[in-house]
C-alpha cells in the first residue's frame, strides 16, 4: 500500500492541534526542525519509519491510525472538528446527523450562543478551568473554518433533522446549564426558536448546495457524518460531541473510517432516515408547529401559575 503523506500530515496537525501543541512545541518532541514539521504536515516531503513512530508515541496515537490504516479515533473535540474540516475540504457532499442541528446551518449568532453554553457548562471546581475556557476559543476558531468551507463553490450539504430533538430543543433552549434564571431561560428558549425559524425558512427557500430533512421520530443519540470524496471514496464520520443545548465536547471517543462495512451501513442508515424525511415546504411546517407546540406549552405553564 502506497503511503499518502498529505493524509498523514493532516492527521498529524489534527492531533497536534488537540494536545494544543504549537508547531515549535511539537517539533521539539519529535526532534526535528519546525520547517521539516511544517513539510510533513503539508504532505511536502517523505516521513522516515522511525519518525513515524515517533509520532504515534508524541500524538498518543497508534501507528496504523497514523497511517489511516483501519479506523482513526479522537478523544479530543478539536481533533476531531479539525480532521473533519480536512475530509470536508475534499469532498464533493457530505451527509450530515448531528442532534438537534448541524453546526453547519445555524445563524451567524449561534457561535456566540454555543460559547456561552460552553462556558457556562463548565463546572466552577473544574480543575484546569482556565484551560478549558481557552480550548473552548481554539474549538469555536476550527468550526468557523469547517463552516467556511460550506460557502458556494464548496461541498453540497445534506442535513438530518430529528423533529424529536428539536421538540426538546425549544422546551430547554440554548443552555449550557440548569442553573440559570427564569427570565435567562426564557431568553435561551426564544434564541432556540430563532434557530428552528432559520432552518424552516432554508427548507422553504432551499438555497444551492443544501438540503434538510426532517424526521418525526427519535432519532439515533450518537451522531454521523458521511462525507463523498472528490476521488470516488468516501468517509464516515461517528461523534459523541454535542454542539446544541447542554453541549458536550470534552468528553468522549469519536471515530473516523473508510472501512467499507461501516461506510456501506451508514449510507443505509442514512437513505432510510432520508426517505422518511419531511423536505421543502411540508418540513418547514412541520418545524414552525414544533415552535407553536412549545409556546403554546410554554403559555400554560405560565397561566398555572
Amino acid at each position: 500500500m502506497a503511503i499518502d503523506y498529505v493524509q498523514i500530515g493532516q492527521r498529524l496537525r489534527a492531533h497536534r492541534m488537540g494536545l494544543n501543541l504549537s508547531p515549535e512545541e511539537a517539533a521539539e518532541r519529535l526532534g526535528v526542525s519546525r520547517a521539516a514539521l511544517y513539510n510533513y504536515e503539508k504532505g511536502a516531503s517523505p516521513v522516515k519509519v522511525e519518525t513515524l513512530e515517533r509520532m504515534a508515541v508524541v500524538l498518543g496515537v497508534s501507528l496504523p491510525s497514523l497511517l489511516g490504516v483501519g479506523t482513526e479515533y479522537f478523544s479530543s473535540a478539536i481533533a476531531y472538528f479539525e480532521r473533519l474540516r480536512q475530509i470536508e475540504t475534499a469532498s464533493e457532499r457530505v451527509l450530515v446527523y448531528y442532534e438537534p442541528v448541524t453546526f453547519l446551518i445555524t445563524s451567524q449568532d449561534y457561535p456566540a450562543s454555543l460559547r456561552r453554553m460552553l462556558t457556562e457548562g463548565l463546572p466552577e471546581e473544574l480543575p484546569g478551568r482556565a484551560a478549558a475556557l481557552a480550548e473552548i476559543d481554539r474549538l469555536l476558531g476550527v468550526l468557523a473554518e469547517r463552516r467556511a468551507l460550506f460557502a458556494p463553490p464548496g461541498p453540497n450539504v445534506a442535513s438530518i433533522v430529528g423533529a424529536t430533538q428539536v421538540r426538546r430543543l425549544l422546551r430547554t433552549g440554548l443552555i449550557g446549564s440548569y442553573n440559570l434564571s427564569d427570565a435567562d431561560r426564557d431568553e435561551r428558549r426564544a434564541l432556540a426558536a430563532r434557530e428552528v425559524e432559520l432552518v424552516a425558512a432554508l427548507m422553504e427557500n432551499e438555497p444551492v448546495g443544501v438540503q434538510i430533512g426532517v424526521v418525526d421520530d427519535t432519532l439515533p443519540n450518537q451522531t454521523f457524518e458521511i462525507c463523498r470524496l472528490k476521488d470516488g471514496g468516501s468517509l464516515v464520520a461517528v461523534s459523541p460531541f454535542r454542539l446544541g443545548e447542554l453541549p458536550n465536547v470534552r468528553l468522549g471517543v469519536a471515530s473516523i473510517t473508510g472501512a467499507p462495512e461501516a461506510v456501506a451501513l451508514y449510507e443505509r442508515l442514512a437513505a432510510q432516515l432520508w426517505q422518511r424525511a419531511a423536505k421543502g415546504v411540508t418540513g418547514a411546517a412541520l418545524l414552525r408547529r414544533c415552535i407553536a407546540e412549545a409556546q403554546m406549552d410554554e403559555s400554560k405553564k405560565m397561566e398555572s401559575y
